[in-house]
């Protein structure tokens, strides 16, 4: 119910025809824009603080532009965008001159785009993907964007600096565009060298270079400079495109090709919606693989770093990806299917007596399931649609009483949907990860039909640890489930807890995530029944409980994804461990006020 900003969104095409074969077949010369914009706008759920895109025109002579960034902010970024390029110039946001004509975007063979989330605070258009470094040589040109988060990013600004380079933005965009093109410099002078040795000289060296750059090769010797989660996209000026992933499998991606096109995206359906396909025509980028495709159209599929173990994220499964994707709306299903038994014991199986719902919209699918489970138990299901989803909080409201005020109407109740003080509510949602709407809307919502009791069901487990791959989930004091273990902490006099956990975070930063200390001493029961007490509105009258997914039962609805650190703190990266044992040191000296 919380909306998490998060994982941004990727799109790229390769056209593989001449222009004419797409206007004779399609009936028109924009067939790859045509095709980026509907797949941007369906990832539209990834990144509504802006979008980008990018293209190549690999037959635009010399002397014109070859290589096109726009760039807008907002959540109508890509409408903003593609009617922009209707017009006769390029306008805000691009780097190209103003007199190179819109009809540069249709000649082009290579698209790029993005959909963006900011996960770093930072916000603007000069933060907004794709990220573009100029240079007169065609194939040392370079179009960056991405679906990341690097956790080392202030050691590889050390590295190159180290090596006499002066980034201009501390920023892991930033500084992972200026890595890749210092490599990708590296890899064009290496074919000058080739190309002079064979006697060339001119354009014959352009042509060379541009016709034989091994994108691998510029991969190989960036990537393993980085630590997070990531789904890498690129083009170059001389007409390479590429996309690589982590080695951990943390981001997804998946892609297509036929004798027209080659297609990327974050998500399957996007491109099965979007180009008419099967589930199994679509395939996923597997861990530290890259897909390049060639100045020639050639394309291949490259391991640029070992697979690691299996940590692609489970949030993408819970909450973030479509639910349209065949896999995804099953292991949603049972998601909120397994929870059946643990709902009948808070209701004391009386389901005669109780009504069925769920938070609008991601939980719906969970609520199919959850309901499932119960008719296969031969129950009759009461199912009501108690919450909408009514309007959104005003950011021009700045006094916190005011914005308070206003977030406690975000949500809507269906009234007379419950006999008062006879029927209970089982009400379900994805996650509950701060508790901040269940507190300020939902709980006092609720209570106003009366219900006997309030069954509030989590598809996924407590979200107990800060994310550092991507999703806007930084700060432990954030999480509900985290406060909730501090304050039983305190109540049970176990301070020297919180001293021996500082130390060991301040001393040990990579030797493990000490912060699991702080729930070791507690069941999930207890800190569920300390979330509740802090979350309970003043002058509640109905009693909650909460029932949460096991870290069990989400493994076993969601096989394939092992990524459980938000649930578990088993980050898979040093960086993530480092990042979260640095989070309770800040979380103990400025919160707690405490140097220990």
């Amino acid at each position: 119910m919380e909306q998490l900003k998060h994982e941004c969104g990727v799109a790229m095409i390769r056209l593989l025809k001449p222009l004419s074969y797409y206007e004779q077949k399609y009936g028109t010369s924009r067939y790859g824009l045509n095709k980026l914009y509907l797949m941007m706008e369906k990832q539209h759920n990834r990144g509504q603080e802006g979008a980008g895109i990018a293209c190549v025109n690999m037959g635009a002579p010399v002397g014109e532009e070859y290589m096109f960034r726009e760039r807008a902010e907002g959540k109508d970024a890509i409408t903003e965008i593609f009617r922009g390029l209707s017009q006769t110039s390029p306008r805000r946001g691009t780097d190209a001159p103003e007199t190179s004509p819109a009809g540069g975007w249709e000649g082009a063979s290579l698209y790029m785009g993005h959909l963006r989330y900011s996960t770093t605070g930072k916000r603007g258009l000069t933060y907004v993907h794709p990220f573009l470094r100029r240079n007169n040589w065609r194939a040392k040109n370079l179009c960056l964007c991405g679906n990341f988060n690097m956790t080392n990013i202030n050691e590889v600004f050390q590295f190159l600096t180290s090596q006499g380079q002066s980034p201009r933005v501390h920023g892991d965009a930033y500084i992972t565009l200026e890595l890749m093109g210092h490599r990708l410099d590296r890899e064009v002078e290496r074919l000058y060298a080739e190309a002079r040795e064979q006697g060339l000289e001119g354009t014959d060296i352009t042509c060379y270079i541009d016709d034989n750059v091994d994108m691998a090769n510029v991969l190989k010797t960036t990537m393993p400079h980085f630590d997070g989660g990531y789904v890498m996209c690129g083009l170059t000026g001389s007409g390479e495109m590429f996309a690589v992933r982590d080695p951990w499998g943390i981001r997804p991606a998946f892609y297509y090709q036929d004798d027209e096109v080659v297609v990327l995206a974050s998500e399957r359906p996007v491109i099965q919606t979007c180009f008419d396909l099967q589930t199994e025509d679509i395939r996923e980028l597997q861990p530290g693989q890259s897909l390049i495709v060639r100045k020639s159209g050639e394309s291949c599929l490259q391991q640029i770093m070992p697979p690691e173990q299996n940590y692609a994220c489970s949030f993408e499964r819970i909450y973030f990806s479509r639910g349209s994707d065949r896999d995804i709306y099953l292991e949603r299903k049972q998601l909120g299917e397994q929870l059946t038994p643990a709902i009948l014991q808070a209701i004391e199986n009386d389901v005669r007596n109780t009504v069925f719902s769920y938070i609008p919209n991601t939980a719906e699918v969970a609520f199919y399931g959850m309901t499932d489970g119960l008719r296969k138990q031969n129950h009759e299901v009461r199912i009501e649609k108690v919450v909408w989803k009514d309007i959104k909080l005003r950011t021009f409201i700045t006094e916190s009483d005011e914005r308070n005020d206003l977030a406690a109407h975000v949500y809507d109740i269906t009234y007379g949907s419950l006999k008062p003080y006879e029927d209970n509510l089982v009400i379900i949602d994805d996650s509950i990860v701060r508790g901040t709407t269940l507190r300020e809307s939902i709980f006092k919502i609720l209570d106003r039909l009366h219900p006997k009791k309030i069954v509030m069901v989590s598809s996924s487990p407590q979200i107990r640890y800060p994310d550092y791959y991507g999703i806007d989930m930084s700060h432990l004091e954030e999480l509900c489930a985290f406060r909730a273990a501090v304050s039983l902490i305190k109540e049970r006099g176990m301070q020297q807890l919180l001293a021996e956990t500082y130390r060991a975070c301040k001393a040990e930063p990579l030797a493990r995530n000490h912060v699991r200390d702080i729930y070791a001493p507690f069941t999930v029961h207890e800190i569920n029944n300390r979330i509740v007490e802090m979350l309970r509105p003043k002058g509640m009258q109905a009693p909650v409980e909460l029932v949460y997914q096991s870290i069990e039962g989400l493994h076993e609805a969601c096989p394939r994804h092992a990524g459980d650190w938000y649930f578990t703190g088993h980050y898979p990266t040093l960086g993530g461990i480092r990042l979260c044992n640095e989070a309770f040191v800040q979380y103990v000296e400025k919160t707690l006020k405490m140097q220990l």
